[in-house]
């Protein structure tokens, strides 16, 4: 049984499997009017290796849908300012995005739907909303018409007569009602456009989303994701949009929101030089280590990105991907440790609200007593290869090691570990020591043992 958190009911729930045994998953995808930041990839990696444990460890069938915001006002800008097709400006992102996420081993997504793909189910749901008295008309555009809807605002747990003008909404001349969101926006001059029963015109931002989900699941699904700052409006809309056009509640069983991403204790913005965009972090850090970064800490919590939390990625896979070389080379016969008690505790973690962090302090339990018992020669060669099989397991899932052939000695490297062993061996320890620093330097960390050198990336 899987506990998650549901941000609607604000409490911890089990997670319930429909008789199909089938779950229908819809997370917000990204806009594509730039590349893809470490933000998104805080999402995209815990939604990725939620389902890939909900699949493989508790063999639960996932349906999992993203969708692409393929226009924009943000994409209009940005094609103006390179004078091309908005379009063009979409589609190359849109490709720049999917690279992005195979880059960070995100692979899980069953299903890409760029927007624009689905104006006739958009337009649809625009026209019975209106039919249904849910929304109006007003020079061309088309607004839902949020005092219509009174559970508008439950997500967020605000009350309509509580919202402020401007804050997260979009004012706009023609609204009857300052809270009111665009369903339909008005062709202007330059901008792309599809025609309408009310004139050219492209999207509003929220309506897509429905319209993707209708389109797929249906009325209603089990599990919605996204991004904390997307709880209002946006998620707050879709709930309004689809609950006015079927009449059932809730729009999504249980909604999962992963927490905000800080850069040295600051929003993450271009005005402060502390955009980092995936892409160039993945220049100077491995991949694993951003995987890491993010699964180290509970995904409803705030994430902050500061250089020793690089380390310290850096340390912790070094760590286990050491330890799992140890054991390797165990050669005993007799073991004095039930490992599988810490197997035991760190599934049970992931399905508590998939808390990475103590999951992966079970794992660093089992390191540390595992570790005193093959200094004295107290584990199995069975238990060893045991415990190996487990950590290839969650590694199956958290992808937070690098497999053998990316971690090979380069040929540097090995020729100054012979050297070291000359050096070793004529008992000139003063060339021992600096051949050993000299290793270090080029990324490698050497440790002796009863079988010989061993090292390490670091």
């Amino acid at each position: 049984m899987m506990r998650i958190y549901n941000t609607l009911t604000s409490k911890k729930e089990d997670l319930k499997i429909p008789p199909s045994g089938e779950i229908n998953l819809f997370v917000c995808g990204p806009t594509v009017y730039d590349y893809s930041h470490i933000g998104h990839a805080r999402t995209y990696i815990f939604f990725d290796t939620l389902v890939k444990f909900m699949r493989k460890r508790l063999n639960i069938k996932i349906n999992y849908l993203q969708n692409i915001t393929n226009i924009d006002d943000r994409i209009i800008k940005r094609s103006a300012e390179e004078n091309k097709n908005p379009q063009e400006v979409a589609d190359f992102f849109e490709k720049e995005y999917i690279t992005d996420m195979s880059s960070l081993g995100v692979n899980a997504v069953d299903t890409y739907a760029p927007a624009t793909k689905y104006i006739p189910e958009i337009i649809s749901q625009v026209e019975r909303l209106i039919k249904k008295g849910f929304a109006y008309s007003a020079d061309s555009s088309v607004y839902f018409d949020v005092r219509k809807f009174p559970e508008y605002g439950k997500l967020s747990h605000q009350k309509i007569n509580e919202l402020k003008e401007g804050v997260r909404i979009e004012v706009e001349a023609g609204k009857k009602f300052f809270a009111d969101f665009a369903l339909w926006k008005a062709s202007k001059e330059g901008e792309p456009s599809w025609d309408s029963p009310w004139g050219k015109g492209r999207p509003g931002w929220h309506i897509e989303d429905t319209a993707i989900t209708e389109k797929y699941f249906g009325l209603r699904y089990n599990i919605h994701g996204g991004g904390l700052d997307l709880i209002f409006p946006h998620h707050e809309a879709e709930i309004a949009q689809m609950e006015a056009i079927s009449g059932l509640s809730p729009l999504a069983e249980v909604w999962i929101h992963t927490g905000m991403l800080l850069v040295d204790g600051e929003k993450m913005s271009k005005s402060l030089d502390n955009f980092i965009t995936i892409r160039d972090f993945l220049k100077e850090n491995s991949v694993y280590v951003l995987r890491y970064m993010v699964l180290s800490q509970h995904y409803r919590t705030g994430l902050d990105f500061y250089k020793k939390t690089i380390q310290m990625a850096n340390s912790s896979i070094n760590r286990i991907a050491d330890f799992k070389q140890r054991l390797k080379e165990v050669t005993g016969q007799s073991s004095h440790l039930p490992w599988e008690d810490f197997a035991k505790t760190f599934w049970h973690e992931l399905a508590d609200d998939f808390n990475t962090p103590k999951a992966l302090a079970s794992l660093f339990e089992l390191i540390t007593e595992t570790n005193k018992l093959i200094d004295t020669n107290n584990l199995s060669q069975n238990d060893a290869q045991k415990i190996v099989d487990f950590i290839d397991e969650v590694n199956d899932i958290l992808n937070i090691l690098p497999v053998v052939s990316e971690i090979e000695t380069p040929s540097q490297i090995t020729a100054l570990l012979a050297d070291r062993e000359k050096a070793r061996a004529n008992k000139d320890f003063e060339l021992s020591d600096k051949l050993r620093d000299q290793i270090k330097e080029l990324g490698w960390e050497v440790e002796d043992t009863a079988k010989g050198p061993r090292v390490t990336k670091l």
